[in-house]
């Protein structure tokens, strides 16, 4: 394949808001791109923390071979056994998010994927296939906005504090299924609770970021649930702040791809029964500190 020689300065980004996310053009995701353009986007992805692209009509190979120009790619451990999620027949690189009338689903509370593992994902880049007719847009927040948005004495309680993350709700949906009873007990031996500071440092920008969140983060180290409700709580509730928001609708052919460091993402789930589907990408990551 012929490499596409795209000067880095073609490449444009239409901001949406003022503190993150933005729409790039000037770039045909078909191609193998020079690596000129790799490290802009890169940097772009630091920059804006979303980056959304228009009428990319790529294939499952392209969507592959894109996201490895960033690193490795994840196999994601639970969606695989998760309904919904379905794996046949395709990469297991390549997680497929199908929502229909008779199967409903959608990620819709505030979270940043798999934090519940040791080296949680970098980043993801998902692809729209089939978008409803209304609704079902997805919603990004940045975590350093609201960590910067936190008053001082807040600042002074989470310095140093870290948190236990577990896979709790994927396991909520395994058990009851027949078979499932060994599985679970394979995964929780490979896959025990992780811990990571509530307060993450970017290892690009150097910037900290809020990273705890209500689906995987159970308590902070060494205080019980009960304990660590009121300050998590007050922490979760910072990605909800529409200032700190960038909502994106999506169209067949439209891709997102976010670091997964310093934002976290809802699904809005105000489309049922209409049909959806999604394919993403995940690019691996490294321990939080």
């Amino acid at each position: 394949m012929v490499l596409l020689n795209v000067v880095a300065s073609k490449l444009q980004y239409e901001p949406l808001t003022v503190r993150l996310g933005a729409v790039v053009s000037g770039v045909d995701l078909r191609e193998t791109l020079d690596q000129e353009i790799i490290d802009q986007l890169s940097d772009a992805l630091v920059k804006y923390k979303v980056l959304f692209f228009r009428d990319q009509n790529i294939t499952r190979a392209q969507h592959l071979a894109f996201a490895r120009r960033f690193g490795e790619l994840e196999i994601h451990p639970l969606t695989q056994h998760k309904e919904g999620f379905k794996t046949q027949d395709i990469d297991p690189e390549i997680m497929v998010v199908e929502s229909t009338a008779k199967t409903p689903i959608t990620a819709d509370h505030w979270h940043s994927d798999v934090t519940w593992r040791k080296d949680p994902s970098l980043g993801s880049i998902l692809r729209c296939i089939v978008s409803p007719r209304v609704g079902g847009d997805t919603l990004w927040a940045d975590m350093e906005a609201a960590y910067e948005g936190l008053d001082a004495e807040t600042k002074a309680e989470i310095e140093g504090l870290t948190a236990m993350h577990d896979w709790k709700p994927f396991r909520q949906s395994m058990y009851g299924k027949p078979g499932t009873e060994q599985l679970i007990k394979d995964l929780k031996a490979k896959y025990p609770p992780s811990e990571h500071p509530i307060v993450r440092t970017h290892p690009v920008s150097g910037r900290k970021a809020i990273y705890v969140n209500d689906p995987f983060t159970t308590n902070i180290t060494g205080k019980t649930r009960e304990e660590s409700r009121e300050l998590l709580t007050r922490l979760y509730r910072t990605a909800s702040v529409p200032d700190y928001q960038v909502r994106f609708r999506w169209a067949p052919g439209s891709i997102a791809f976010w670091d997964n460091r310093s934002t976290q993402h809802y699904a809005v789930g105000d489309f049922f029964p209409e049909h959806r589907l999604m394919e993403r990408v995940t690019i691996a990551g490294d321990r939080p500190f």
